[in-house]
């Protein structure tokens, strides 16, 4: 088993950043791609982005390219989510997931994922 828990969640303004992290501990060797989705209000979760097991490839929601950057540290078992310009429509549970090493362009999928953390709120007030 993989546990999986975020961090850095909080209260901003529109414009401001934050930096989200995700730890990984349990059987570590076994995750490959590590990815973040978010759930606003009454709304569906969805892919927000995506890095590979080597750190050397990254995808993104088009809705936060250019504002976000994932990032992992595989020595300390740990993703990042910087997240910069944010605005309102933001607002969001924040979810860490680990999955294997995709082969295709299956990494938005949430049924791609096998682990997941319990979530950490990130609110954006205008």
């Amino acid at each position: 088993q993989v546990q999986l828990v975020e961090s850095g969640g909080g209260l901003v303004q529109a414009g401001g950043s934050l930096r989200l992290s995700c730890a990984a501990s349990g059987r570590t060797f076994s995750i490959g791609d590590m990815g973040w989705f978010r759930q606003a209000p009454g709304k569906g979760r969805e892919f927000v982005a995506v890095i590979r097991r080597s750190g050397g490839s990254t995808n993104y929601a088009d809705s936060v390219k250019g504002r976000f950057t994932i990032s992992r540290d595989n020595a300390k078992n740990t993703v990042y989510l910087q997240m910069n310009s944010l605005k309102p429509e933001d607002t969001a549970v924040y979810y860490c997931a680990a999955g294997p090493v995709f082969r295709d362009s299956t990494y938005d999928a949430i049924r791609s994922y096998s682990y997941w953390g319990q979530g950490t709120q990130v609110t954006v007030s205008s």
